[in-house]
């Protein structure tokens, strides 16, 4: 295989190791580094002798995704980092809630904290690639029982963190879509903490909004400019996905609340981003 043909075999998987190394890591940039550290080891082999490039570079990418993770867990005050967080969008219905329990946003969010790197990779792999516990076992260097051993094991733990009070949580942000429809200020405020942080990723750059009148007044504003609001689960939790009067997505909101008050909410405006969630249009959009 010539270096050429090499590179752009690697290229058409790139797209997929990246996937899987940032729901591993949480991190984009650490995800970019994962595979640009498989695309080195990868250039050092003797491509002939793999059989599967798929697998090889899948093994390669979880192996050095495993020990970022045992690094992290020796040097905790290195595991973060300062990008915004990726938000991720199911429909938010009752035949989603299964789903929502063993989603990639719980895993994201929760599972850093709750799993080993083992575990982690075993959940990953398999619960959101699809890859065989047999493949899995070996990049653990385990056998497929105790990879499959070690998935359920951290099923068991992801769907243990899930709120228990999601229904109210739920019904927090369907009172903020009824205010933000109707044009209700007082609605708004009233779902909305006295200091809650709004911070949006425009296409001009980030936006912070501090206090509750200044973002229920961004709200009411900016309903006026869509077709559509509706809930979703964002990063595991109730959230907004809107969309424009043409039925192209115009932004999504991931609403951290407590106490029955919204806190917090990060959201999404820039086309560039919106683009890469493949969040689909809905069927038929609705007047807000």
């Amino acid at each position: 295989m010539t270096g050429e043909t090499l590179a752009s075999a690697f290229e058409e998987q790139r797209g997929r190791l990246v996937a899987v190394a940032h729901r591993m890591l949480g991190s984009r940039a650490d995800a970019e580094d994962a595979v640009q550290e498989a695309w080195l080891r990868l250039a050092r082999q003797d491509a002939d002798t793999i059989d599967n490039l798929s697998g090889w570079l899948t093994t390669v990418v979880g192996r050095v995704c495993i020990d970022v993770l045992r690094s992290r867990k020796a040097r905790p005050e290195d595991s973060f980092d300062d990008e915004p967080p990726e938000l991720l969008v199911f429909e938010d219905s009752p035949e989603e809630d299964a789903v929502l329990a063993e989603s990639v946003g719980l895993a994201l969010l929760v599972v850093l904290d709750t799993l080993g790197p083992a575990e982690r990779l075993a959940f990953v792999l398999h619960d959101l690639f699809a890859v065989p516990f047999a493949e899995v076992g070996e990049i653990l260097g385990k056998s497929a029982d105790a990879a499959k051993m070690l998935a359920s094991r951290a099923r068991r733990k992801v769907q243990g963190r899930r709120p228990a009070d999601e229904p109210q949580q739920r019904a927090v942000v369907e009172a903020f879509l009824a205010a933000a429809r109707e044009g209700d200020f007082d609605g708004l405020l009233r779902v909305l903490d006295p200091d809650v942080k709004w911070r949006s990723e425009t296409a001009h750059g980030v936006v912070v909004r501090l206090g509750s009148a200044e973002v229920a007044t961004r709200v009411q504003r900016g309903a006026r400019a869509v077709a559509t609001l509706r809930p979703a689960l964002v990063n595991g939790k109730p959230g907004v996905v809107t969309w424009n009067k043409h039925g192209k997505l115009a932004g999504v909101m991931a609403c951290t609340i407590a106490d029955g008050r919204i806190v917090a909410i990060d959201s999404v405006s820039d086309p560039r981003r919106l683009a890469a969630m493949g969040v689909t249009s809905p069927e038929a959009p609705s007047s807000k």
